[in-house]
């Protein structure tokens, strides 16, 4: 799966509209092979974005879990060490 793709379940804050948005446009980016779509697909591109993320957003709200919520700091800095970890030379 696309590595751009984050997880957004068990965040506190929850994930914003726009983080479930730019998970939606990976995806569809992913799966249509495509950055930047023709004017003659944009349409449905556009189209599957947003279905991508109201399908993404009911996902969120359903799910449940016993676990504390991840601080979004703290996995960020867990994030920035395993890259200078990974691209260390």
């Amino acid at each position: 799966m696309c590595r751009n793709i984050r997880q957004l379940h068990n965040f506190e804050p929850p994930a914003t509209t726009d983080e479930v948005t730019a998970a939606a446009l990976q995806y569809v980016r992913k799966v249509s092979g495509s950055t930047k779509p023709s004017q003659a697909n944009q349409q449905a591109f556009d189209r599957a974005v947003a279905e991508v993320a109201h399908a993404t957003r009911h996902l969120l709200d359903a799910l449940t879990t016993t676990a504390p919520p991840k601080d979004r700091e703290v996995e960020a800095e867990k994030a920035r060490a395993r890259a200078a970890v990974r691209y260390a030379r």
